[in-house]
């Protein structure tokens, strides 16, 4: 990868403490241009991160809201321009600075800016730009916070056998922001930019307030689910404004907002394979979990209906998962040794159990002569 370096500033940041509320404050150490870089130690200790930031891959709707890695985008208001957005200013003015001295003083600028956010810790932040020569002329903004490494010694000699380092950085959990996103090798994405961070703390995102970063999927599916519920509601009702309507529209909600939610039982099997159709089109891996009592089961939406099967039986709700072959991970259990009997024998002692429970309960029996009743049922 051809990476020219034209700029780099280097700044440091240093607090009195460890809570946000210490005194804060920075100093530019230096700003290198090409030879400057090329001949530096610090082009050994960030080659290979600036070919790992543009090299990360980034989902565009992480099934996370903490993923380490999001795309960022600028935020404008209806019918106004990109050149509306401060933040998108500030980058725009750092990759035209037409000198040396106008890099450094936007820079500082934009590291004033972080240095008001809530959570500053101290380390070396690094303003950099390059071009990408194999693709674009055009440069690339880099934006990388280090914070120092506690506790960080070197060796030292027989006697003493190690020296405390003051201000020790790491390339291992460094921060990054790149200006503009590269969705694939060729392509650039002005309106937006690719942000980084291994810890799940948002506060090297949080001074950028005019970006607006990419929803999780469970939050776009989730979206989307709602509508298709909401028209099937209006197809369901039409005119109608009863009162059991209203019943419906409030339960709806109410399981909308919910965090964890109970199966609805209002959709026919042909109904839920055509609305999972529509979300399995636009991501084919789609994850799909759930919990049934106290066991999770976790595989794609594409396998409801073909390998993974809901049902009830017996007043108890079934999962039923099909597949060519078991595989047990890690340690070994006598479940490995089971002869599977066909299903149609497990059939008839799907909730057994529970119905021997409540039984023991009804006729007077202590819970736990109930459930070791239920554990006598032969399977």
């Amino acid at each position: 990868m051809d990476l020219r370096m034209q700029l780099l500033s280097f700044f440091v940041i240093s607090t009195d403490g460890e809570d946000s509320v210490s005194a804060k404050r920075y100093k530019h150490y230096q700003t290198l241009e090409e030879q400057d870089y090329e001949d530096s130690e610090i082009k050994r200790f960030l080659d290979d991160e600036f070919k790992r930031i543009l090299k990360r891959k980034v989902e565009r709707n992480p099934n996370t809201d903490t993923a380490p890695t999001k795309i960022g985008r600028f935020m404008v208001e209806p019918g106004y321009e990109l050149s509306s957005n401060q933040n998108y200013n500030l980058f725009q003015r750092l990759r035209d600075a037409d000198s040396k001295e106008r890099f450094i003083g936007i820079a500082d600028e934009l590291v004033h800016i972080y240095m008001d956010t809530s959570a500053v810790r101290g380390g070396a932040f690094i303003i950099a730009r390059a071009k990408l020569n194999t693709y674009f002329d055009e440069p690339f903004l880099f934006l990388l916070k280090c914070d120092f490494e506690p506790k960080i010694a070197r060796i030292s000699d027989e006697r003493n056998l190690i020296s405390h380092v003051e201000n020790a950085i790491s390339s291992r959990n460094i921060k990054s922001i790149q200006y503009p996103h590269m969705p694939e090798e060729g392509t650039l994405e002005h309106w937006e930019l690719k942000i980084h961070q291994a810890s799940h703390a948002r506060y090297f995102e949080d001074f950028l307030r005019f970006v607006d970063y990419e929803k999780p999927l469970p939050v776009v599916m989730g979206e989307q689910v709602l509508d298709m519920v909401q028209q099937y509601m209006a197809d369901k009702w039409q005119d109608d404004e009863s009162v059991e309507r209203r019943e419906e529209e409030n339960a709806i909600e109410l399981w909308a907002a919910s965090d964890k939610r109970d199966i609805q039982e209002r959709w026919t099997h042909e109904q839920v394979v055509e609305a999972s159709a529509a979300l399995i089109e636009q991501k084919p891996d789609l994850p799909f979990s759930f919990r049934l009592g106290d066991v999770l089961i976790k595989g794609k939406l594409s396998d409801f209906g073909l390998s993974v099967h809901l049902a009830k039986h017996n007043g108890r709700y079934v999962a039923v998962i099909e597949g060519d072959a078991f595989q047990f991970d890690k340690g070994v259990s006598p479940v490995e040794l089971l002869q599977p009997p066909d299903l149609v024998q497990l059939l008839p002692v799907i909730g057994t159990h529970k119905k021997e429970e409540l039984s023991g309960q009804w006729n007077g029996q202590p819970e736990g002569e109930a459930a070791a009743a239920a554990d006598d049922v032969p399977w």
